[in-house]
């Protein structure tokens, strides 16, 4: 199995935890152009503004950085 593919499903994972939170992960499409690898940051989606990933720039979290994100805050609400 492919890196790429475990970054897929690994985002998939993650996109459903975010979603039953009212979240979703956004992926920066221009970096990806561009031949870089692509950033994140996750929106509410009641108010659609970034609650994580737009600092110190917009789209600068990793996959690693959302995952242990998310686990933050399933510990907290446990």
């Amino acid at each position: 199995m492919s890196r790429k593919e475990l970054d897929n499903s690994r985002m998939r994972r993650m996109k459903r935890a975010a979603a039953r939170r009212g979240l979703t992960i956004l992926t920066s499409e221009k970096a990806k152009v561009l031949g870089q690898p692509g950033g994140h940051a996750v929106r509410d989606d009641e108010s659609f503004k970034i609650v994580y990933g737009d600092e110190p720039k917009p789209f600068s979290a990793t996959l690693d950085d959302i995952e242990s994100w998310l686990d933050r805050l399933d510990d907290e609400s446990s």
